[in-house]
């Protein structure tokens, strides 16, 4: 965007003020310049991330880690003087917690099993030892194929991985051909349509979610009631030692308890499955404790403020989840986020720069299950979906900024189909440019269909501003994602330094805008509501 021009009378104060105009956007750069050198030369990220990894990880929704995480951010956020510091519940389910696991292949050979066990499955009550069985179950009847032979058993209930050799880098970064393509909507006529088929496989539909979830409660019922010893399967991604995996039960009460569920390397799996095809026994031993949590069954997501000055009731919000996976201790997935959205508010409350809007921090749970923290807060602060009622607060809230995609730099910023930002962001990334935040995507985009992906969605969902900011990729799909090598030493500790400069600084240019940010086209019930309360 082509800049404007500025009055010579006013050269002098503006370069006093370092205030420049791009457009009609204001950037104070000389309060910018202030926020990367807190950033880069005072940097606590690494802090923060050691903390919730280290000392806090694994932190599954209502597990001891998860429950410490959050009393050690309260603590941390009240030593940096934000206020209104709490926990603010809402209903989850049970927490389930492992504190032992150990698989060993017993015979023919001996060899230990790379893997850890699934979450909301039980512990074997001691070290068990039983014969492996093959027995692939993919429809209903596989599940009469084996009835009556998986008693005392090690079940390996997947198809062997068929595994090719890794040539590419496991890390990337961006290109700028990657930037450039984030930036396009080549084929609109496919908005309006997200089932149509496209080059890649279908999305699942909804009623072809809820059919496989049914499903795999079945299994998991029969498995249960065939006495199965231990259900041994590979990760859903990953090879080489890395082992992605995620939940086997589930934390709804009313869901049926499986038999205890590993997951390991696959190829251990295939070693096994191979020689049970060349008819030679195996006995595999396991010993693993794990905890389920009947009580409390509340969740929790962790807020704080900076309280604003002469629009204080005007909200701006920046947040990550604190939740994570359990196979590492969740540093990517994300602790990251969690990091970043902490240290931007440490750098605001450090240079106590002028704040117009009260600034909110806003940590989730129940993000790996469902966005289940973020959606219920939403809920309540400002308008539910089914009903489509706004509170007060919905109209008070300006943005919501995400952090949640790993450790890699901020690219850019999506906008979710807000073009009207796009100008506005575009201005705002401009001192960044240099440490490569530079683009805009998404700005020919649908607005969220249902919250999915991160955080910021359920905002989208109730007509909201919310925005996730694009990262480098790292290694985030093919190392750290829900697996076992999701930890501090996988994190690039000068992406979140630059991470945290970008968040505080598009939070405070929020904070002090002349007005609040445009909003898209709000859903026809809430904008009923809005017009009825101004007539």
């Amino acid at each position: 965007m082509k800049s404007q021009g500025i009055p010579l009378a006013l050269a002098g104060l503006t370069l006093f003020t370092a205030v420049y105009v791009y457009s009609e956007e204001a950037v104070d750069l000389s309060v910018i310049h202030r926020i990367k050198a807190e950033a880069f030369e005072n940097s606590k990220v690494m802090d923060h991330e050691f903390y919730l990894t280290d000392v806090h990880g694994p932190r599954l929704t209502n597990s001891p880690g998860f429950r410490e995480a959050g009393e050690w951010v309260m603590k941390r956020l009240k030593e940096y003087g934000l206020t209104n510091v709490h926990e603010e519940p809402w209903a989850f389910g049970r927490g389930w917690t492992f504190t032992h696991y150990a698989g060993h292949m017993v015979e023919p050979q001996y060899s230990p099993l790379i893997g850890f066990p699934l979450a909301w499955t039980p512990g074997t009550n001691g070290p068990v030892l039983g014969d492996a069985i093959y027995a692939p179950i993919a429809t209903d009847g596989d599940l009469e194929k084996f009835r009556g032979k998986l008693r005392g058993k090690v079940v390996l209930t997947m198809a062997p991985k068929v595994l090719v050799m890794q040539m590419e880098p496991l890390g990337r970064r961006m290109t700028d051909a990657d930037l450039a393509a984030r930036t396009q909507t080549l084929d609109p006529s496919r908005l309006g349509n997200p089932f149509r088929p496209t080059a890649g496989p279908a999305p699942q539909t909804p009623e072809e979610r809820e059919k496989a979830a049914q499903f795999r409660k079945k299994v998991n019922q029969f498995l249960k009631d065939e006495g199965a010893l231990v259900v041994l399967q590979y990760g859903y991604n990953g090879d080489g030692g890395t082992v992605f995996a995620a939940a086997g039960g589930s934390q709804n009460p009313k869901d049926p308890i499986p038999p205890p569920m590993v997951a390991v390397t696959p190829e251990h799996y295939n070693r096994v499955i191979r020689l049970l095809q060349h008819d030679i026994p195996v006995k595999l031993e396991f010993d693993i404790k794990a905890q389920f949590i009947d009580s409390p069954t509340d969740s929790f997501n962790v807020i704080g403020e900076i309280e604003g000055g002469s629009k204080k009731d005007e909200i701006v919000m920046l947040g990550a989840h604190l939740d994570s996976w359990h196979g590492g201790t969740g540093a990517t997935d994300n602790a990251t986020g969690s990091s970043v959205a902490i240290e931007a508010v440490r750098i605001l409350k450090t240079l106590n720069v002028k704040l117009d809007r009260t600034v909110r921090i806003a940590l989730w749970g129940g993000e790996e299950e469902g966005l289940l923290g973020s959606k219920a807060y939403v809920k309540q602060h400002f308008a539910d979906r089914e009903t489509m009622q706004p509170t007060k607060e919905y109209f008070k809230l300006d943005a919501y900024f995400n952090d949640d995609s790993g450790t890699g730099r901020f690219r850019g910023i999506g906008v979710q189909g807000n073009d009207q930002t796009r100008p506005i962001f575009e201005e705002w990334l401009k001192p960044f440019h240099d440490l490569g935040a530079t683009t805009v995507s998404g700005a020919t985009a649908l607005t969220a269909r249902q919250p999915a992906g991160t955080d910021h969605t359920s905002f989208d969902y109730v007509g909201l501003p919310g925005f996730g900011f694009m990262q480098d990729p790292m290694e985030y799909g093919s190392r750290t994602h829900h697996s076992n090598m999701d930890v501090y030493d996988r994190v690039q500790p000068g992406d979140l330094m630059q991470c945290s400069a970008i968040m505080a600084a598009f939070v405070y240019n929020t904070a002090t805008r002349a007005e609040m940010l445009p909003r898209i086209s709000m859903p026809k019930p809430i904008a009923k509501a809005r017009q009825n309360a101004t007539e």
